[in-house]
């Protein structure tokens, strides 16, 4: 079998790890530590938290989306494949080495998704994005950290605590959607998204789509109104 080998790593913003990019033949792997936070074999539920929440959107014409984070964009191009020519799809990274990976060593992967005329790439954290908005999104797509419970950054927390999940519901458009995802289960947060108006469905779906793998959730919540 062939060996994995370092590519690069990153010191990860307010946490005490860093990111490591790994690659093994044609497979590129995103580490923290011991933890494997994402691989190129395994896009199922990233594509899946794109569709279901495209899926929602299907009655507007030119629909404006927030990404936030950008990983190996599968959830970039996911969503740019079921999205017509009007929407306007805004991705927040925030650390400047992932998007140094995806127009460098992951490049292929990425194909031509990040100079498609309908996407805006932000070097800055989603959170922001989010607190400076209101009324201005149809969805937002969290696919940050661990999920709801944060495992690179401590930061990320507030993103899903109910002040955060508040600040998205005003930053979205009346029946637009918060979608995220998670690697596993998380009861309170299924409530706090509840407290924070949303309708709210939680999804289970595997990291390998229709080929199996881990189980996975995504959380696609509507705001009322």
């Amino acid at each position: 079998m062939i060996p994995w080998s370092q590519i690069d790593s990153a010191p990860v913003p307010g946490g005490d790890g860093e990111l490591r990019l790994m690659r093994r033949g044609a497979e590129f792997s995103i580490m923290l530590g011991p933890n494997q936070l994402m691989n190129s074999r395994s896009s199922g539920s990233e594509q899946a938290l794109a569709t279901l929440a495209c899926g929602r959107l299907e009655a507007l014409e030119c629909p404006h989306l927030l990404i936030g984070g950008l990983g190996m964009g599968f959830t970039l191009r996911a969503a740019l494949a079921v999205l017509g020519n009007g929407a306007r799809v805004v991705v927040a990274e925030l650390m400047p080495a992932v998007l140094g990976w995806a127009r460098g060593p992951m490049a292929e992967l990425f194909g031509d998704s990040l100079t498609d005329p309908r996407v805006s790439i932000r070097e800055a954290d989603v959170a922001d994005l989010i607190w400076s908005s209101r009324s201005t999104f149809d969805a937002i797509l969290l696919d940050v950290d661990n999920g709801p419970e944060a495992l690179a950054r401590e930061a990320n927390n507030a993103l899903y605590d109910l002040k955060g999940l508040r600040a998205a519901h005003a930053a979205l458009r009346p029946r637009g959607v918060l979608a995220v995802w998670s690697s596993g289960p998380d009861l309170k947060f299924t409530k706090r998204l509840r407290d924070a108006g949303f309708d709210v469905d939680e999804l289970k779906v595997r990291a390998n789509g229709k080929r199996g793998g881990a189980r996975q959730v995504i959380w696609i919540a509507t705001r009322a109104g």
